[in-house]
């Protein structure tokens, strides 16, 4: 009797050993592991186009960490562009050597590029009729722009100024301000070589380079 209990006991201790063991080997992996027993980090990861999400493929299946959190979408008031016409013949004449279509083809582009970047929410600033918004004025109004901007439910406030220095070579100043603190936080300028018809083209070109770059710098 003594014989077959231990005999029976010693195959219900084989079996459990068994099963543990089955079940070591079922047991999903939670991933390569180093030596020391820790999770490897993945060093090259991909998005799987079955899942659309990223899975690490050195060493395969580590964990991928979450990509940071997009930025909130800004709301950003964009005044017209102004023009400070510093040519000779506006020296001479006292009036600019523009028209207003151009300008106009310039705010437009500016507004279209930042719209279409998915950064910025434009704010309707159609009903505001103070003086130097009207006279296109702001850049001489030391943020005045920033008040402005706020009372029309903006974050930020965007000024963008085309000096104009000869007739064929002219500079784009484009300034963004904090609209409750008046602290500016960008300023980008660049230099062009070209008549009227080019400047939405340079604000364009300042827009997608600068003020619009990637903002991990990649």
């Amino acid at each position: 009797m003594q014989k077959q209990k231990a005999t029976t006991m010693a195959s219900w201790t084989l079996a459990a050993c068994t099963l543990s063991m089955s079940n070591a080997i079922a047991r999903p992996s939670d991933g390569p592991q180093t030596q020391s027993g820790t999770a490897a980090l993945c060093e090259e990861a991909m998005v799987s186009p079955v899942s659309g999400h990223a899975e690490c493929v050195r060493p395969f299946g580590a964990p991928v960490d979450a990509p940071p959190p997009r930025p909130s979408v800004v709301k950003l008031a964009v005044f017209d562009f102004e023009l400070e016409d510093a040519t000779p013949a506006a020296a001479l004449t006292g009036q600019t050597t523009s028209t207003e279509a151009v300008l106009e083809k310039v705010s437009s582009e500016a507004r279209r590029m930042l719209t279409e970047s998915g950064r910025y929410m434009l704010v309707d600033l159609a009903k505001n009729d103070a003086e130097p918004v009207r006279a296109k004025a702001l850049r001489n109004c030391e943020g005045w722009e920033a008040g402005i901007a706020l009372r029309a439910g903006a974050d930020q406030t965007l000024l963008g100024v085309v000096k104009r220095i000869t007739q064929t070579d002219y500079y784009v100043v484009i300034q963004i301000t904090d609209a409750r603190t008046g602290k500016v936080l960008d300023q980008q300028a660049a230099n062009f070589a070209g008549g009227p018809d080019g400047w939405a083209s340079g604000v364009r070109m300042l827009l997608e380079h600068q003020v619009l770059a990637p903002i991990d710098g990649s």
